[in-house]
């Protein structure tokens, strides 16, 4: 091939960037097109964390100096499998990524968990952090509310909830999301794991930030605070381990405040039984649970109710099937092979690949979706002699294409309009930005000559 390698991302999120970066890397010369069906890019960055944790929206920084390559070009507010199909890619690249991501709620079954206000937390975040599809309103209208989950999506929502709404001032947060939480009702939230302290899937840092609220106050439920010889032998060998439980420890050892507006309960050893209600949410049951000694818990047999007005499930993500591709529905993951796409017969599909959740499901941290890609791209590199050259290779086919079904695509150029516009909304306030919620807008601003 004399002319440069032709490759469609789709996703412009984290793991498709990361995809990129390392395909510029190579020795290989590529042209690179990023597709994201928002008008903006970044994904789980711009709409998967939390507006309070500048550290990680940092990661943006990083994200930038690659999406600023010359071999790279955004091509936002394009939705595959509606404005443009795997035909069309294959039509115009030599190869296709697809990094889509995870943008669904684990179902959790259980009694009651479809009653009105009870939530799986992707709705939540995606209120929280101005998705433009998320409800431009939410109701916080319980004193008592139960969080379900110990990883890191569980903290962000039980913070968030607990939080005072002036607290999110100086974040990026939409103006309807703060007059949302300055109307909030909640004085309890309540976050239940189904096993013990030394076996939270959540991060020390992630944990520590609870704290960081001096309206707040953490109570950590000596019930359920067990350590087996398994555990303390984990906290001894793992320092992420050990952190945690003593972070945990010395929060339970400590004297309560006193007038805090809020309390943030943290339950151990305690499973979601039952979301209890007619009309609505009116209490959560549980299931007191103990450690095997292996890691895992069984329950006891003995239960316990909350009151509780609202219920938020964190309990993983699911991706969503891509259009044109196989999809293995329990796993939520596209089937492959090191990245590689599979066909129902476990073939691979010429020139077709997958990385980051949609790959290998939604675990691990932002930064685990590097190995994925390295992963996805040395195997893509191996197969140059294999892949089926595009037709029209040239990069004006795919532009034509979506101009001539009426497209309004965004582009890198586009984004750094919005952008500006953001931060010039949140100049006269004193904040770093504002971010805009509304995909029309989006558009517009980012299309703007």
């Amino acid at each position: 091939m004399t002319r440069p390698l032709r490759v469609a991302i789709v996703g412009a999120g984290p793991a498709g960037v990361y995809a990129a970066d390392i395909l510029t890397k190579s020795e290989t010369p590529v042209e690179i097109d990023l597709l994201d069906r928002m008008p903006a890019p970044y994904g789980l960055i711009r709409y998967g964390v939390a507006p309070d944790h500048p550290r990680i929206k940092g990661i943006i920084n990083a994200l930038q100096r690659v999406m600023e390559k010359p071999e790279i070009r955004f091509l936002g507010h394009v939705e595959y499998g509606v404005d443009v199909k795997l035909e069309d890619l294959q039509r115009y690249y030599d190869a296709v990524i697809f990094s889509t991501g995870a943008d669904q709620d684990r179902p959790l079954d259980i009694p009651g968990i479809d009653l009105p206000h009870s939530y799986g937390a992707a709705e939540f975040v995606y209120w929280y952090d101005g998705y433009p599809e998320a409800p431009r309103d939410w109701t916080l209208d319980g004193e008592q509310v139960a969080v379900i989950g110990a990883g890191n999506v569980a903290l962000d929502v039980a913070r968030v909830l607990a939080k005072q709404a002036d607290d999110l001032l100086s974040t990026e947060i939409p103006d309807n999301v703060y007059q949302g939480l300055t109307r909030s009702t909640v004085t309890d939230v309540h976050l239940f794991a189904r096993r013990g302290p030394a076996q939270a899937k959540f991060t020390p840092l992630e944990l520590r930030e609870l704290d960081h609220q001096d309206e707040v106050e953490i109570i950590v439920h000596p019930e359920g605070f067990e350590l087996d010889e398994a555990s303390e032998k984990e906290a001894q060998s793992n320092n992420q381990v050990k952190t945690i439980v003593k972070t945990l420890q010395d929060w339970a050892l400590r004297d309560p405040k006193h007038n805090t507006k809020r309390r943030l309960h943290l339950h151990f050893l305690r499973a979601p039984v039952e979301v209890v209600g007619t009309d609505r949410v009116e209490g959560f049951k549980v299931e007191v649970m103990e450690l095997t000694g292996d890691g895992n818990v069984r329950g006891t047999g003995e239960y316990e109710t909350y009151p509780a007005q609202q219920v938020y499930r964190a309990v993983g993500y699911l991706s969503s099937p891509v259009a044109d591709l196989p999809f293995d529905t329990k796993k939520g993951t596209v089937p492959n092979d090191g990245g590689r796409v599979l066909d129902l017969d476990g073939e691979h599909i010429p020139g077709v690949y997958t990385t980051g959740w949609i790959k290998r499901g939604p675990v691990g941290l932002i930064g685990h979706t590097k190995g994925d890609a390295l992963e996805t791209i040395n195997n893509l590199l191996a197969d140059l002699d294999q892949l089926p050259e595009a037709e029209q290779p040239d990069s004006d086919s795919i532009i034509n294409v979506l101009e001539e079904r009426g497209i309004e695509y965004t582009t890198w150029e586009g984004w750094g309009r919005l952008d500006a516009h953001e931060k010039s909304l949140g100049e006269p306030h004193g904040r770093e930005r504002i971010k805009v919620v509304a995909r029309d807008e989006m558009v517009k601003i980012s299309r703007a000559d």
